[in-house]
């Protein structure tokens, strides 16, 4: 009699609280101790992308140069205007990518999930394109408001599109409207590019996803988002831990599942359109950086999240780096590259017999 009754006793305690603590993580001193490691390797792929380039610059002119350049000496030059907002925009576009799609994967309760599923990507491109080709922008501070406005309509529509019916925006719903919101929009980019081959020579080069060539000014329009993103990503975690268990276990433990459906999708907006702002449709990253990360914490998204944030702009600063120096002269756009060195681990994650389930 004891024992049932005191189970029954903590059951509705535990639902109240509303915040499941998942099975198979780790010890809380490991995942700390994980984290710190993970921001030392943050700093040291950003000292490597601010130092190694397709140009030999000594370093005591890389730190001076992030220090305080002198206008005389040409690499400081080159590392405060060339590599300095290289950098920036390779940690907002990772942290952002990295936080966007452990939130998609777990509102969706999918492991293949990405930014992509929402057709956020879709949706900013056309509207760049529409921005470029119809009102003849030509400066990137003007046409990313049109990504990133384009970024939330799409966002809006497939969670629209995915709500109808009575059992409301179930994730294989949400998958799908998606799937087809980005075909749809994919096709009426490339309508708009075929007509116009002006607008196509302006965008083609947005559409790889590259980190150079950005104005420092479009960095710090896109950093307010950045960071209004990753705070309601990192505070939707246990939410997501919730939603994680399914619909009607969730709203047993007390959740709101439909706003915190909400919530994710705003953060993932937020996220993706600054990110596609910044660098311009990098996939992938999102794809493969939140199982890693889950590998290292287990299930628990209040450590997962923490984890991609670090871990996503670790893999695309390496990305660029690779990229500046694979190819001299030239240089491997960045979206290339992490295609290309992501798929190898991602075929590893995915071949595990013990990889960390959703």
């Amino acid at each position: 009699m004891s024992g049932p009754a005191v189970r029954g006793a903590e059951a509705p305690k535990s639902a109240a609280a509303g915040t499941p603590r998942p099975r198979g993580g780790r010890s809380r001193p490991v995942l700390v101790s994980g984290l710190l490691a993970a921001v030392a390797l943050l700093l040291l792929a950003v000292t490597a992308s601010l130092a190694v380039g397709s140009g030999d610059i000594a370093f005591h002119d890389v730190v001076r140069g992030v220090l305080d350049p002198d206008p005389g000496v040409k690499g400081q030059l080159i590392v405060q205007e060339v590599r300095v907002p290289r950098t920036v925009a390779g940690l907002l576009a990772g942290v952002a990518l990295g936080l966007a799609g452990t939130v998609m994967q777990g509102v969706a309760r999918n492991p293949l999930a990405d930014p992509q599923l929402l057709g956020v990507n879709a949706g900013a491109s056309v509207a760049v394109v529409c921005s470029i080709s119809v009102f003849g922008l030509t400066v990137a501070t003007q046409y990313i408001w049109f990504g990133f406005l384009g970024a939330l309509l799409a966002a809006l529509l497939v969670y629209g599109v995915g709500s109808l019916g009575r059992e409301g925006a179930t994730p294989v719903k949400l998958a799908l409207a998606g799937a087809a919101t980005s075909a749809v929009l994919t096709s009426a980019t490339s309508a708009v590019l075929l007509q116009d081959r002006e607008t196509y020579d302006r965008f083609r080069f947005w559409q790889l996803g590259a980190l150079n060539a950005r104005d420092t000014e479009v960095l710090w329009q896109a950093a307010p988002f950045v960071a209004a993103g990753v705070l309601l990503a990192l505070l939707i975690g246990p939410q997501l831990n919730a939603l994680s268990l399914g619909d009607d276990l969730a709203r047993g433990l007390g959740q709101r599942v439909g706003i915190a459906r909400l919530v994710a999708a705003l953060a993932v907006v937020l996220l993706c359109g600054a990110a596609t702002v910044v660098a311009g449709p990098i996939g992938f990253v999102g794809l493969v950086v939140p199982h890693a990360a889950r590998l290292i914490t287990g299930p628990d998204y209040r450590w997962v999240l923490p984890y991609s944030m670090v871990l996503a702009p670790v893999l695309l600063l390496v990305a660029d780096i690779v990229g500046r120096v694979v190819a001299p002269p030239g240089e491997v756009q960045v979206g290339v590259v992490t295609a290309a060195i992501g798929c190898v681990p991602f075929i590893w994650l995915v071949r595990r017999r013990k990889l960390v389930e959703l």
